[in-house]
C-alpha cells in the first residue's frame, strides 16, 4: 500500500489497524498518528497471541519497508488476512508531508549499525598496522555485512536492545491492551 492510498483511507474515516515494527526509540522519535508500537522482534515471538486481536486491516510499518514486510512474513504464517505493508515506510510516508507524530530525535537502528560497523572496521584497519591479526576483524565485519545484505537479515540489529532504543513501555500486555482498547498513540 503506498502512503497515497493509506492517507486517502484515514481521511475517508476506514483507518486499518496500523502496527509500526520499528524500535520504541524510533516511534517515539516520528509515527503516524494512531499507529501502535509493536517491535519486529516483539512481533516474531508472539505473532499467535496478537493475531486473535488483529481480525481488521492490518497495514505493516517501518523506517523503509524491509522490516514491516518482514513482520508480514511472520503474520502470514499465523494466517492472518487483510496484510498489508507500507511501500517506503515512514520515509515514503514522510516525503508527502502527511501527519507524524514528533517527539526527540533518535538516530534510525540503520545509521547506528553503520556507525558500529564503520567503527570497528576503521579501528581495525588502523590497530593493524600495530597488530597485523587485527585485519582479520574488518575481514568479519564485511564478511556479516554481506551475509546481512543476501539474507535479508542483520545480527547487529541487536542494537534495538540497547537503552538507547528503549522508549516507552513496549510489552506484549501494554500493546494487547491497547490493541483491545483502541487506544493509540
Amino acid at each position: 500500500m503506498d502512503a497515497a492510498t493509506l492517507r486517502e483511507l484515514i481521511a475517508a474515516g476506514r483507518t486499518p489497524r496500523m502496527l509500526d515494527v520499528r524500535t520504541p526509540g524510533e516511534f517515539e522519535a516520528a509515527h503516524i498518528p494512531g499507529a501502535y508500537n509493536v517491535p519486529l522482534d516483539l512481533l516474531r515471538e508472539h505473532r499467535a497471541e496478537l493475531r486473535s486481536h488483529l481480525d481488521e486491516d492490518v497495514v505493516l510499518i517501518c523506517r523503509s519497508g524491509v522490516r514491516a514486510g518482514q513482520a508480514g512474513q511472520a503474520l502470514g504464517t499465523v494466517g492472518l488476512p487483510n496484510v498489508k505493508v507500507l511501500d517506503g515506510g515512514m520515509l515514503a510516508w514522510q516525503v508527502t508531508n502527511a501527519p507524524v507524530n514528533q517527539g526527540r530525535p533518535r538516530w534510525d537502528l540503520e545509521r547506528q549499525v553503520r556507525l558500529v560497523a564503520g567503527s570497528i572496521v576503521l579501528a581495525a584497519i588502523v590497530a593493524s598496522v600495530f597488530v597485523p591479526g587485527l585485519k582479520w576483524v574488518a575481514a568479519f565485519i564485511g564478511a556479516g555485512l554481506t551475509f546481512a545484505a543476501l539474507t535479508n537479515t542483520c545480527a547487529m540489529g541487536m542494537l534495538s536492545k540497547l537503552p538507547y532504543n528503549r522508549g516507552a513501555s513496549c510489552d506484549l500486555d501494554t500493546i494487547v491492551g491497547q490493541l483491545r482498547d483502541g487506544s493509540r498513540k
